[in-house]
């Protein structure tokens, strides 16, 4: 637990460092894009299941990670349903300086004819 990111700094300098650091994290960025994804959130298993990486202690470590950066936060369910982790607005906020603003998908016209045909 000695290496990692655990801390969100003050300064936008160290803020900055910590976003590349993010960034070049493969499993930071896939739980981030998962989590994204989600609009209930996430549960234990199904962190594990997207991450594919077969480590419920890498998972674990990740989401802590995540949780003392203040990027997530767990909302336990009621009535004994799986708790589930979200992005909090800072979360976001980070998620989309990492990916970059993201454009609309072009709608693809159809095909115009280089000719125009005359009806017969």
């Amino acid at each position: 637990m000695t290496k990692g990111l655990w801390v969100w700094p003050q300064d936008e300098r160290g803020q900055r460092r910590t976003l590349r650091a993010m960034s070049a994290s493969a499993h930071l960025m896939a739980a981030m894009n998962a989590m994204a994804k989600s609009k209930d959130g996430l549960s234990n298993a199904e962190f594990d299941d997207l991450l594919k990486d077969n480590s419920n202690w890498l998972t674990r470590e990740v989401v802590n990670q995540l949780m003392s950066l203040g990027f997530v936060e767990y909302t336990v369910q009621p009535f004994g349903d799986a708790g589930r982790y979200t992005l909090t607005e800072l979360g976001r906020n980070a998620f989309q300086a990492i990916i970059g603003p993201q454009t609309p998908a072009r709608q693809s016209q159809p095909a115009r004819p280089a000719v125009a045909l005359k009806p017969q």
